[in-house]
């Protein structure tokens, strides 16, 4: 199935009732036969770009919500819940959730809230449960796939006005902050700022940055003022179109101004032009626009403007422990990134041992899917003074559709179509057998003991 078509009869089907219509009336108004509605309705027909805007016109609404309200957030993120070990000896293809979305869009939804609630059986010790508001915010930028438009639009927008001040971000950033706001940047000494990196003073009219912070990182913090002053009323409408608890919307809206930042410092159709220009190439990205890894890394995942598509890159970012900061799934639809465990096979954490380099791996999944992976270490801005200082670490991980991964400036001279690395989702969720690095059984498989063998991995389990 094409990942651009639109498939949201439930949407259709709710915004017909709401409006008291039956299917023939409707059918009428958008001058189409009434089973042509129902095939739409039943998720058997996409809905063409032309229908699409006759929707829009004849029912006054804004066609993201279709693409924006598939139940349960569409088949791939049904899939990444199915993929809990809860499931395991279920093994529901693709093919049975379309046909459970088409079927029965209420139930998939009714689903999807128990699960994210804490029905879907308790986490690990040290898991995000789904009342932890970080949880609850990456369902909603999953909703949104990442991609939020009037935002990058408006950042856009932003970053031609200031190419006019001169060809300087952070200079043209500065001088807007200070004419139009009121507000003089100062960089202060680590002394000064030990354990903070940002810090806005309105009694002194004042955005101080502790000097610590990387050229890439000041610009994005100026970025980062510049969208809670001018696109209050962008992250405003999404902050309620959310409705989210009070600590949730402000980590929401944090995110939103960080997104809105990245946009003004890597505005879309620059920034796409030269992605495809340079074959995604990170180094490149990151001299071209004076961003960090991190930052394009990041940028990559929110590619998702109508009509003008980057790759569906996913991102993860893991520190030492395999601890998981961030998660973006994008236009990806990963199971990869399912779960909190990683499995070892993945090069990610040798990331750690070649610092600035990337590592670049073919995985194949045990579903057959085949991802091209790019991983990097990156290091954060240190905190504290003296003995006190510390350091932080972390490993960003980057995914493509290995069927796509063709023309990227990481992937020549790789045979793609070659022997991939054969992971797993975590060593509780993988079944795969004879496995050397297996460090605990499946769940929901019968372990099985046997004195007189030993394979290559000490733990055996029934088969399907």
């Amino acid at each position: 199935m094409s990942r651009d078509k639109l498939l949201a009869g439930h949407a259709v089907r709710r915004l017909r009732r709401r409006h008291g219509l039956t299917q023939a009336a409707m059918a009428e108004m958008l001058e189409i036969s009434p089973s042509y509605l129902n095939l739409i309705e039943r998720n058997q027909r996409a809905i063409p770009a032309g229908l699409l805007v006759t929707l829009a016109d004849r029912f006054d609404f804004d066609p993201r919500v279709l693409a924006a309200g598939e139940p349960g957030g569409g088949a791939e993120a049904i899939r990444r819940r199915l993929a809990d070990p809860l499931f395991a000896d279920l093994e529901v293809d693709r093919s049975e959730v379309e046909e459970w979305l088409a079927a029965a869009p209420g139930g998939a939804e009714a689903f999807a809230r128990a699960f994210d609630r804490g029905a879907g059986g308790a986490p690990a010790v040290g898991e995000p449960t789904a009342s932890d508001p970080t949880v609850t915010v990456r369902r909603e930028i999953e909703r949104w796939r990442n991609h939020f438009p009037d935002l990058d639009a408006a950042a856009e927008a932003l970053a031609d006005e200031l190419r006019l001040v001169g060809a300087d971000l952070y200079g043209a950033l500065v001088e807007r902050l200070r004419v139009r706001h009121g507000l003089a940047i100062r960089i202060l000494p680590v002394e000064a700022l030990p354990d903070q990196l940002r810090r806005l003073d309105l009694h002194a009219r004042q955005l101080q940055l502790a000097e610590r912070l990387a050229p890439w990182s000041r610009t994005f913090a100026l970025s980062v003022q510049l969208a809670l002053l001018e696109a209050r009323s962008e992250i405003d409408a999404l902050v309620r179109g959310a409705a989210l608890d009070r600590v949730a919307e402000r980590l929401f809206r944090r995110h939103l101004a960080h997104y809105f930042a990245a946009a003004v410092m890597m505005p879309y159709a620059r920034f796409l032009r030269a992605c495809e220009a340079s074959g995604y190439d990170l180094d490149v990205l990151q001299r071209r626009f004076g961003a960090g890894v991190e930052q394009v890394a990041h940028r990559l995942t929110t590619l998702q403007r109508v009509g003008a598509r980057g790759l569906p890159f996913f991102m993860l970012r893991v520190d030492r422990a395999g601890q998981v900061s961030k998660r973006f799934v994008g236009a990806s639809q990963s199971t990869l990134l399912a779960g909190e465990a990683r499995c070892p096979l993945w090069r990610l954490h040798h990331a750690f041992d070649r610092p600035g380099a990337i590592v670049p791996q073919v995985l194949e999944l045990e579903d057959g899917a085949r991802w091209f992976t790019l991983s990097v270490a990156v290091t954060g801005a240190a905190l504290g003074v003296g003995a006190q200082r510390v350091d932080s670490a972390f490993a960003i991980g980057l995914g493509v559709p290995a069927e796509v991964a063709g023309g990227l400036a990481a992937a020549r001279g790789l045979d793609l179509s070659a022997a991939a690395t054969p992971i797993g989702a975590g060593c509780r969720a993988c079944h795969r057998p004879d496995c050397p690095q297996r460090s605990a059984p499946p769940t929901a498989r019968a372990l099985l003991v046997n004195d007189r063998e030993r394979g290559v991995s000490g733990w055996t389990f029934a088969g399907d």
